[in-house]
């Protein structure tokens, strides 16, 4: 039987000839940034809600949560490679806005459910719906050069760090004043971007482009990794990105735990310092990466971001006060170069056609790291925690973090050891207009007149 057939290499590193206005990617960047907006709105309120809902039992509703949020990162593992194959069959146009669509759908009926059960089926419908950002980051692999990409992920990046430093803030203040606010500005939010996204977006991936029928072997979990299979060079990536997803959720796990056990912290002085990462996080993603990678090339800028992300959570392991912590703080930053050179790096090893697929298939690996991850975490805290250790051994889940991107900085370096520091574009046809404009355009796709 033969293979599936390779598209030239010269096809593979150009934009697709239907490259989409500049306000396709401005809408990409709303689309990822509503989205964690909507998501952080309701992580104050949640358990509260939960708890409400079982008699103000709080160890019950601990328990709950915790099924709340392992059924969440299962249905993100089993839908988004699902999402990414229909996307390169139908275009990423429909399942972006589809998802917008339900996922506001779905908050407006966790804002009136009065039981348990009914949230509960809620929370399973926006794990399917925000499925979506494997899709966002094939459009912008659709509508971006090689040479942009690594700057366009990092705009994703920013948009998850604003996201995430503003929005719980914002949905507890709501939650002070209706438990079900959050909900409603979640709905709010979603829905006015469906509306936004259905006037101004348009396709990335032009019908020739699109593979010729939805495949279910690619489209399931195991088949989309088994794409990989095909790409050693990607494999390695994923590996890379895989590691340092399981290394990120020591935040969401053990961090204001170890706050509180380490420096005596209270909720005010962790929401600052969480806000501090997520600003720090931003000023690399959003202004920083694009010069770093200029400089260094894309295989640097991943060895730069990951050893600084190495030394960055030994830091905050062995912080002996918070202003040791704090200080160690800007070097963790440079960690966030690291994800966006690799998903650009990989985007060259990948025919147009499959894009979807492939960030369906790491965003199932992170789904995988959000699922297992957070028993790795507490369990280790809770054996430290329950033998009174203290100084250094206060910060084991921050070192196993340390290893789990250490490691991922030796099977990159190994990976990509044959690749040169800057990936270079082969020559785009006449019919594409490429998008090499100078600073604040930079991103900017230029659109060819069947696009307009």
């Amino acid at each position: 039987m033969r293979g599936p057939e390779r598209i030239p290499a010269s096809s593979v590193n150009t934009p697709v000839a239907t490259a989409p206005r500049r306000a396709a990617l401005i809408f990409i960047f709303v689309t990822v940034l509503i989205d964690i907006l909507s998501f952080g709105l309701i992580i104050p309120v949640l358990p509260h809600l939960i708890e409400s809902f079982l008699g103000g039992d709080v160890s019950k509703a601990a328990v709950w949560y915790g099924w709340f949020a392992t059924v969440f990162m299962a249905m993100q593992f089993f839908f988004t490679p699902v999402q990414g194959a229909l996307s390169d069959r139908y275009g990423r146009r429909p399942v972006i806005l589809l998802s917008n669509l339900g996922l506001g759908l779905d908050f407006l009926m966790m804002a009136m459910v009065n039981t348990l059960p009914l949230l509960f089926i809620g929370r399973v419908i926006s794990g399917i719906t925000a499925a979506s950002f494997s899709t966002a980051n094939a459009y912008i692999a659709d509508i971006t050069p090689p040479q942009k990409r690594a700057q366009a992920f990092g705009m994703i990046g920013m948009a998850f760090g604003i996201g995430f430093v503003i929005a719980p803030a914002i949905g507890g203040f709501l939650g002070e004043i209706n438990q079900r606010a959050p909900f409603w500005v979640a709905v709010v939010l979603c829905l006015a971007n469906f509306t936004y996204g259905y006037f101004v977006l348009p396709e990335s991936l032009p019908p020739e482009k699109r593979t010729p029928r939805f495949d279910w072997a690619h489209a399931n979990p195991i088949g989309s990794l088994r794409l990989l299979q095909r790409y050693p060079q990607v494999l390695g990536l994923v590996a890379v990105l895989f590691l340092m997803a399981l290394a990120h959720m020591v935040y969401p796990s053990t961090f204001v735990l170890y706050a509180d056990y380490r420096f005596g912290w209270g909720p005010q002085m962790v929401g600052y310092t969480l806000a501090g990462v997520g600003v720090l996080a931003a000023i690399v993603q959003g202004g920083l990466i694009k010069k770093i990678v200029g400089t260094l090339g894309e295989r640097r800028a991943l060895m730069l971001g990951l050893g600084c992300g190495t030394l960055g959570f030994t830091l905050y392991g062995l912080a002996p006060s918070a202003g040791w912590f704090w200080a160690a703080m800007p070097i963790a930053a440079l960690w966030g170069v690291a994800t966006p050179a690799a998903q650009a790096m990989m985007t060259h090893q990948v025919d147009p056609g499959e894009q979807g697929r492939l960030q369906g298939a790491v965003a199932s690996l992170s789904s995988i790291a959000g699922i297992i991850a957070p028993t790795v975490f507490t369990r280790a805290f809770a054996a430290v925690t329950g033998a009174h250790l203290h100084d250094a051994w206060a910060g084991i889940t921050f070192g196993i973090s340390a290893a789990l991107v250490g490691i991922g900085w030796i099977i990159a370096w190994r990976t990509t050891a044959h690749l040169p520091a800057t990936t270079h574009v082969a020559a785009a046809p006449a019919t594409i207009v490429p998008a090499v404009v100078s600073d604040a355009d930079d991103l900017q796709v230029q659109p060819a007149d069947s696009a307009k």
